[in-house]
């Protein structure tokens, strides 16, 4: 499909006031609210579009896969930093940005959206609009591109999107030390304030992994200076794919999972269930039946927020209720772009 048909379409849905469902791979239906409407399927539109190694961009369409984006950048050593989780081989640069979400090196790196240099959107009137470029420093007035990230095609249809990249460390190697939950997020916090090349951490029942990427001398120096028992190569390999794509043994079972934001220096929450703790203790993902209403109160006493990330059976809102100042700008925002109400409606919220 090309770009005069992806826009031909939404102009047709919003003449007949047809909720769409944008959709690419479809490795992300589960995250956020039901996704509901016509199926605008993106997959058609793909391909790299442009790929400047030497200045560390790439330019993509929204249906190329994420396996071939990170296929060419692998080819010239190099990778996205933020390290996107795909949750299936058919996921799509598009999907990758509507959804936002960054993988363990994010604490290390930053989040997709820092690295988000422009887009190409078809907003809910079937226009083209070109935000950002292929440069950091091209962007005046608001930064739009990077409000996209995390939108899940709320907003209009992310048909391109240009992004930095960066060249792989020229060295890995992961340690395990064991360690109580209490002691982890100590240990991860103080590691924060010093030197050590660490790109991921993950803490789950009393074992502690942490990755160490960079030049060599700085990846001996911070294992020495951490300690534990070196993985090997191989197993430290497989270990952060798991995390990363939810394949690790703790990701299973029927309990839903919850994604907990909260400042790195939070003790240990004391809810129900089981933790993993990622991003130097920002991130504790909860598998656990508790009522939503007791995992977001001790997420607000934290002073973070509790997503409900994945479950068979769901009531209520995916993310966390807005005030209702927040609540005014979102809605605000998607009138501006989508005034019809037609594009992904009710995905992160029931009234947008």
């Amino acid at each position: 499909m090309s770009l005069d048909a992806l826009q031909e379409a939404i102009r047709d849905a919003a003449s007949r006031g047809t909720a769409l469902r944008l959709r690419g791979g479809g490795s992300k239906d589960f995250y956020g609210n039901a996704p509901r409407g016509e199926v605008l399927d993106t997959r058609s539109y793909a391909g790299i579009v442009a790929y400047e190694p030497s200045e560390l961009v790439v330019t993509a369409r929204c249906g190329t896969t994420l396996a071939e984006l990170e296929g060419a950048l692998k080819e010239r050593n190099q990778a996205l930093p933020f390290e996107p989780p795909h949750f299936g081989p058919q996921a799509t640069v598009g999907g990758c940005v509507a959804a936002g979400l960054s993988g363990p090196r994010r604490a290390a790196a930053g989040a997709l959206r820092d690295f988000l240099l422009g887009t190409k959107l078809i907003d809910g009137r079937g226009n083209l609009l070109v935000f950002g470029g292929q440069v950091m420093k091209n962007v005046a007035g608001y930064d739009v591109s990077r409000l996209l990230a995390g939108s899940l095609g709320t907003l209009g249809l992310i048909a391109e999107a240009s992004i930095k990249v960066l060249p792989r460390a020229p060295l890995e190697a992961s340690v395990q030390l064991k360690m109580t939950e209490e002691r982890a997020i100590e240990a991860l916090n103080r590691w924060a304030g010093l030197p050590l090349a660490i790109s991921a951490t993950a803490w789950t029942g009393g074992d502690l992994a942490v990755r160490l990427s960079g030049a060599e001398a700085a990846v001996r120096a911070a294992a020495t200076k951490i300690g534990g028992e070196p993985l090997p190569e191989a197993r430290a390999a497989a270990f952060w794919a798991g995390v990363r794509e939810h394949a690790d043994p703790f990701f299973a079972g029927d309990e839903p999972l919850w994604r907990i934001s909260v400042p790195p220096a939070t003790p240990p929450l004391r809810l129900p269930g089981r933790q993993m703790i990622e991003w130097g203790g920002g991130l504790r993902w909860l598998k656990s039946d508790a009522e939503a209403a007791v995992i977001r109160e001790a997420a607000q006493r934290a002073r973070g927020h509790a997503t409900l990330f994945r479950a068979e059976r769901r009531s209520g809102e995916a993310f966390s209720p807005l005030g209702a100042v927040q609540m005014q700008l979102h809605r605000s925002l998607k009138a501006a772009f989508d005034p019809a109400g037609i594009l992904n409606p009710g995905r992160l919220y029931a009234q947008l």
